[in-house]
This record gives C-alpha cells, structure tokens and sequence, in this order.
C-alpha cells in the first residue's frame, strides 16, 4: 500500500513529501510528475501566487535511472515567494518589527477552530498549514499513482461542470470527450458555458467575491470488486469520498446521480443489466462505478462541490479573539475561482486510493508482479 506525508507552509522555504509504498521498476519522468503541478496552476480565476511558483519538483531519492527503487520518495518543492516572507516566517529568529498577530478569523477558514484547538496567539500559525498550497505536494504524489493506473490500462480525467450559478447539463461524459478539450481555461466542456463562467468570474472580481463550483472526475477500466462490502472502512466510495472531501474547500461528494437519486423511484434509480453479444452491460450508469462499496466495472463517476474560498476583498463581519471587539476580517492575496484547480487535485488523490485498492486485492511488490496479476496473459 502506498502511503504519504506532505510537510510545509504556504510562505515557508519549500513543501516537501515522503511516499513509500510504490511498486519497484515504475517507469516515470520528471515530466509526467510535472504535467498535473502545472495543470493546477491554471485556471481563469486564479490568483497572483500562481505567477510567482513554478513548483518545480526536486526528487531526493527512491528513483534511479528512470524507475522507482521501492524505497521511500523523497520530494520537495522550493516556494519563490519565501523571499518576500523569511522574515515573518522565519524558523528560530525573533518575531520582526511590523509583523503583528493575526487575532481576526475569516469565517469560512480554519482560523477560528485552529485558533482554540492549538491555543495559538496568531492565526497565521493556521492560515499557514491549512492553505491549499499543501495540495501541490499530493498533486505530485498523484503523478506516481497515475502511471500506475496508466500502466494497468486505467485512464482518469476530470472538467468542470460548474462556476457559481453556471451549469452544465448534467451528462455521462467519457474521457475521450474529456480529453478532446484542450484550450478551456476553467477545464470545462462548452465554449458557450464557459464564456458564461468567465463572465460570472469577472463580475466576482469586480465585485471582490469569490465563486466556488462543481467537478466532476472520470475513471474507466477499473477492474471489478474494487473495495469490499465486509466492513464499513473497506468499502469504495466511502474511501473514495474521505480523499476527496479532504481537500481544502469541498463540502460534498456524490457518485453518479448523487442526491438525484433520492427524487426518484427504484426501478428508474438503479441500472439494469442487458446481453449485448454474450457481454453482461448496463443500460445506464446511475450508480457511478460503485455498487456495495465495490466497483462495479462501470465507468468510475465523482462529483465533487466546492465552497466560494474563505479569503476575499469583500471583507465579513468577524470578531477578535484576543480583545472580543467586533471587526471585520482581514483580506491577504487569494484567487477569485479555484474550481479547475481543486479537480486536478481530486485527480490525484482519487488515482491514489484507487491504486491501494489495486494492490490490496492483487498485491504485488514490483510492477512486473503487479501487472502479471491484473492484466494476466
């Protein structure tokens, strides 16, 4: 099983992670590390960091000539923008002149609940670690566990199906189709939706709001009976929906139809199988991959919503946790729409889950065992 910890703080010296747990004799390249880091910089909407980092991966062991050793992966990624905070975030020295707590949580963040849980005296203690810059980092673990779906004849993409009160009509989307679209800025399927959500973005910058969405991720050729019905941490989407409600901003997770489901009655709800050339299909794919907490050899479908981010021009009534005055809470630089971003990231954490639930059911120590037992000759 591949396991991982992500270390770093947003305006600190560098991010950095240790996996281990992935198969001997993985063939990779920094680039294919690198595709989905730059991905997640992209995105109508974004924020000035994104100019600043170029969130270039440095590997400090575990691959040799090409291909992973088995041993653990060492990773890190050095932060630009540390030049403009070593002061305010240096490690050892005294606390610089100008640089005072930050006593005011933004409602919405973690500031408040960090704040009293840690007994901290400045909130940027929690802004630090909470921010989703950590997301860089299981991006790029990401990379390593989708060569290895890759490899085993699994494909994973993921596009956006909503920005703010824009929508696309809710459809089965394949890869192939997800793939054909190349120039998006928000990763998503329509040109003439996406103007509407560029539009929406630009009357939120004006506004100084932010926009949260919808995504959706796709995974085909999963092998059947994925995850286990046996117990209650074993099961699937369960483990899937925990990955991708872990990152920063989301606050709900759906497979298929989702809440939809509930609106209809049971012979319209569940997907009925047919014979087409001594081949047992479905007719449809409402249940989005899983059935049981197993995978049901059906496309994968997650579709994940995301909150407005916290941080905005616009600023919400707050109150001081050290004086109880009533103020309003702080603005620092932040993007207006991360949706794309946050899709790229489920990408990997959802490609990551699904490569444990590979190995927990074939097992195998080096891609040549892994291969052999799910693609056997």
């Amino acid at each position: 099983m591949i396991r991982y910890l992500t270390a770093g703080e947003s305006h600190g010296k560098g991010l950095a992670v240790i996996i281990e747990g992935v198969p001997a004799g993985l063939e990779i390249t920094e680039e294919e590390i690198m595709v989905d880091l730059k991905r997640r910089k992209l995105g109508y909407g974004r924020g000035g960091r994104q100019k600043i980092e170029t969130d270039q991966i440095e590997v400090l062991s575990g691959i040799r000539f090409g291909k992973t050793m088995a041993s653990p992966i060492a990773l890190i990624v050095i932060n630009k923008d540390f030049a403009n905070w070593e002061a305010k975030m240096s490690s050892f020295n005294e606390r610089p002149e100008g640089c005072e707590p930050i006593t005011v949580p933004r409602p919405g963040h973690a500031d408040f609940a960090g704040f009293n849980k840690y007994k901290f005296d400045d909130i940027r203690n929690i802004l630090e670690r909470s921010s989703a810059r950590e997301t860089t980092m299981r991006v790029a673990v990401g990379g390593f566990a989708k060569k290895i779906l890759k490899t085993l004849g699994v494909e994973i993409a993921s596009y956006v199906d909503g920005v703010g009160s824009v929508s696309l009509a809710r459809n089965e989307i394949g890869i192939e189709e997800i793939r054909k679209n190349t120039t998006s800025q928000l990763a998503t399927l329509n040109s003439n939706t996406e103007n509407e959500m560029m539009a929406d973005i630009d009357k939120a910058v004006k506004q100084g709001v932010s926009l949260g969405g919808t995504f959706t991720v796709v995974v085909e050729g999963l092998p059947i009976g994925l995850g286990s019905y046996v117990q209650w941490d074993r099961k699937l989407d369960a483990i899937l929906a925990k990955a991708v409600m872990s990152i920063q901003a989301i606050k709900g997770v759906e497979f298929g139809l989702g809440f939809e489901v509930a609106k209809l009655t049971g012979d319209k709800a569940h997907d009925e199988f047919q014979l087409e050339n001594n081949n047992i299909t479905r007719k449809t794919n409402n249940a989005g991959g899983v059935e049981g907490g197993m995978s049901n050899g059906q496309p994968l479908i997650i579709r994940a919503a995301m909150k407005p981010i916290p941080t905005m021009r616009t600023v919400l009534k707050s109150v001081d946790l050290v004086t109880l005055e009533e103020k309003d809470s702080f603005f620092e630089r932040a993007d207006v729409c991360a949706v794309p971003a946050a899709a790229v990231v489920a990408e990997s954490v959802v490609a990551l889950e699904l490569v444990n639930a590979i190995l927990e059911k074939f097992g195998g120590d080096s891609m040549a065992e892994l291969i052999s037992r799910v693609n056997p000759k």
